[in-house]
């Protein structure tokens, strides 16, 4: 099992794109029991990913609760990097 930030990195390099509430839908199953594994966190992990360079922000819309939800994606660069210090 990776780290949870890696997971959540690599996620991105597997859809065109995901918000904070994707990831821990996605992750859910393996990562629900770390402790960083809250709303607050994920966002976090993909905030510093994008100020890294590695994420880009692609859109936001708001949920049924009026959040905002913000929604990023690797971009080719970003996630060659990704794919190349993280492996499957």
């Amino acid at each position: 099992m990776k780290p949870l930030n890696y997971a959540i990195l690599k996620h991105f390099t597997k859809v065109e794109e995901a918000c904070a509430d994707d990831v821990m839908a996605a992750l859910k199953g393996e990562y629900s029991h770390f402790k960083a594994f809250t709303k607050g966190g994920v966002i976090s992990a993909i905030m510093t990913a994008e100020a890294n360079g590695l994420l880009e922000e692609t859109r936001f819309d708001m949920d049924a609760s009026n959040e905002l939800r913000v929604y990023y994606r690797a971009h080719e660069e970003g996630a060659e990097t990704i794919n190349h210090y993280i492996k499957d």
